[in-house]
């Protein structure tokens, strides 16, 4: 088992990496805790055993049931559960399981417990680390929310060989993005070892920006374009397919404003192809329709954010003429 920490002072917490994490879940949970409210979906069919008097809540699938409406509904069966803040709550799922069940955990009695069991390889190495919980509104994807530090994070990498194969190449879009921000060759390594180096560098930038006032954007990279690419999509394209998309999109992007050459463009657009991801815009999206959606991004405090490579690194760049943007979607259509 790799043992990677999250140094948050106080609400410091560790990141299990390894087969059969998720077996360790008793000796994870806070002290003194004597239930527990697991939050997961039906399809997923992952057990857990937190040790502890329990109740197991499901919620629906899909980024329709990722609203305020199934915040409510679970919060209403906390209640009526008699959940308390001297207990916990287990999210065993993948990104939208870990976002919801966090959300609710952060706003109910004002926040309780909770531990994250992360059962898809996005949610390991992204979704699941560093306390961003949320949900969506019809105007944009994760635009209610709160940062809410797990206690601790098990990423089981047995479970990953359950997943679907788009399921997994999802994941492998995030993964992707770790190469620009300091990951090795991962490709080359075992899957505990790919799993645990993406961990490493989420969990430094969390320590070092926790609630996204600068350095903690590089997170986002490839996604500005991805999340107005799933809006745009309604969901049908993956998360992580949308950002491989954006990844290059970044690239083409950082090009136009001289902050890259095409050597880097290119080893971008290599290594989407190593992970066998999509590098251009699903048939049918309106340019159009996409530019208004960069505005919503929650990035965008200073007017449209794009996370931009160049010769510092990734970086957050403000003020990027509109005639490059459109540009740039034209080298991604």
């Amino acid at each position: 088992m790799i043992t990677i920490p999250v140094a948050l002072g106080e609400r410091s917490y560790d990141v299990l990496v390894g087969f059969g994490a998720r077996h360790r879940l008793l000796e994870v949970l806070p002290i003194g805790v004597q239930r527990a409210v697991v939050v997961t979906q039906a399809a997923i069919g992952v057990e857990v055993d937190p040790g502890v008097e329990h109740q197991v809540l499901t919620i629906g699938a899909g980024e329709a049931e990722k609203d305020l409406e199934t915040i409510e509904d679970l919060c209403r069966r906390f209640a009526q559960y008699g959940l308390t803040r001297g207990d916990v709550v287990v999210a065993v799922g993948g990104g939208m399981v870990t976002d919801v069940a966090g959300f609710a955990a952060a706003v109910y009695h004002r926040g309780v417990p909770v531990v994250h069991v992360s059962t898809t390889l996005l949610g390991q190495i992204d979704a699941a680390i560093g306390g961003k919980t949320g949900v969506n509104l019809p105007e944009g994807k994760n635009l209610v929310g709160a940062f809410w530090q797990p206690s601790a994070v098990l990423c089981d990498t047995e479970v990953l060989a359950t997943l679907p194969p788009r399921e997994y190449r999802s994941g492998l879009g995030e993964m992707a993005k770790y190469r620009f921000l300091g990951a090795p060759d991962l490709l080359d390594l075992p899957l505990d070892e790919r799993v645990a180096a993406c961990v490493r560098i989420k969990a430094d930038v969390v320590a070092s920006d926790e609630r996204e006032g600068g350095r903690r954007a590089i997170l986002n990279y490839g996604h500005t374009l991805a999340h107005a690419l799933e809006i745009a999509t309604d969901f049908e394209v993956m998360h992580g397919e949308c950002v491989a998309i954006g990844l290059i999109y970044a690239a083409e992007l950082a090009w136009r404003l001289g902050r890259i050459d095409r050597r880097r463009v290119d080893e971008h657009r290599a290594t989407v192809g190593a992970y066998d991801l999509p590098m251009s815009l699903p048939p049918g999206v309106d340019v159009e329709e996409l530019l208004p959606l960069f505005a919503r991004d929650k990035k965008a405090v200073r007017g449209v954010t794009f996370v931009l490579d160049g010769p510092n690194g990734v970086e957050a760049v403000t003020g990027v003429d509109e005639r490059f943007v459109r540009e740039a979607l034209e080298a991604v259509r």
